[in-house]
């Protein structure tokens, strides 16, 4: 499956850096706001030593590891769900993403301007979540009109459509996160995916600084929003696999591997998917001709030595259509032509 975050933030918090150091591209990186005008999308492969390690077994000739999409979105500002600083344009870009990742100015630099003067972590996190939870009413209310006009024709559905929509415009109305406060089974309803709100989304909020310039108060705001955070200095830190690894355990992903002479590769999948839905990331056919799939763990599989080896040893093990594909999962599937 295909993975994207969206990077947000004000301006001058270190999104285009951050974005840098992911994607190795160079991007105009300026201290003024509003610098990155069309949001920057970069390819990136996902950290993962088990792979390199099949890839060398099996002596392949090419290594296909997941990756990640990210988008690097323009700053934004109060009332950006207007249009304030070109945000309204860069709102939208957030619903092509499986979740975002929030900068947060942790860092005090007089030389890089803060937009509002002051650098407050804590009202700079309001500001962001309050634009997001703005749009999403406006996208809201849209909609609303129009289930109030379906129910005028009686039909039951419709009025089970018009109370969750009633109940999700009351969250937001209070400033909640939408994530946090809708049951799972209304956050995946076709009424709120077919909205695509933003506050839906999960994020990951990357303090940026030092950890000494992390406040206590921040942490603890974060965590009463139930959110993900890391704690990494843009400047001085390069290794960012990190925030990839985060993203994956947010997003509740796990990763399986085929591996051949011809190539080995990295699947992204959600936890808890079986088998036969896990062929079909590999190819659609798959999955509709799902027969079963010989399976075995990398560690093991490396341990054996070769595929040929763990079969002749009995490691491999033969898995149906009930089998919930487990990470680290190495896998053969057997299907009807």
């Amino acid at each position: 499956m295909d993975i994207s975050l969206g990077i947000v933030g004000l301006p001058n918090v270190g999104k285009s850096t951050l974005f840098k150091l992911l994607t190795k591209i160079e991007v105009n990186i300026a201290n003024y706001p509003f610098c990155t005008i069309d949001p920057n999308v970069g390819i990136v492969s996902v950290p993962d030593e088990r792979l390199e390690k099949l890839a060398k077994m099996s002596q392949s000739k090419k290594t296909i590891p997941a990756v990640v999409e990210f988008f690097d979105i323009a700053g934004l500002v109060k009332g950006a769900n207007k249009g304030e600083g070109l945000g309204n344009q860069f709102l939208s870009r957030i619903r092509e993403t499986n979740a975002i990742v929030q900068v947060v100015r942790c860092f005090s630099n007089p030389d890089i301007v803060h937009i509002y003067a002051t650098v407050d972590p804590k009202e700079d996190i309001e500001t962001i979540n309050t634009e997001l939870i703005l749009k999403d009413l406006d996208t809201l209310e849209k909609r609303l009109e129009k289930a109030e006009k379906e129910t005028k024709t009686g039909n039951k559905n419709f009025m089970v459509e018009l109370n969750l929509l009633g109940k999700t415009k009351k969250f937001l109305t209070e400033g909640c996160l939408l994530v946090n406060v809708l049951e799972e089974e209304e956050l995946k309803s076709p009424v709120i995916q077919g909205l695509n709100l933003l506050t839906t989304k999960k994020q990951i909020y990357l303090l940026n600084g030092k950890k000494e310039e992390i406040s206590n108060e921040v942490i603890k705001k974060i965590e009463e929003m139930k959110g993900d955070y890391l704690i990494i200095d843009l400047e001085s830190q390069t290794d960012l696999s990190d925030l990839i690894k985060k993203a994956y355990e947010v997003l509740d992903l796990i990763s399986f591997f085929t591996t051949g002479e011809d190539e080995t590769r990295a699947w992204t999948i959600k936890k808890g998917i079986k088998a036969p839905a896990a062929a079909g990331v590999i190819h659609s056919d798959f999955e509709k001709n799902f027969i079963k799939a010989e399976v075995i763990n990398w560690e093991k599989l490396l341990l054996a030595g070769s595929w040929q080896s763990a079969r002749q040893k009995g490691w491999l093990r033969l898995e149906g259509k009930d089998y919930e594909v487990k990470d680290g999962d190495v896998m053969v599937i057997k299907h009807n032509r």
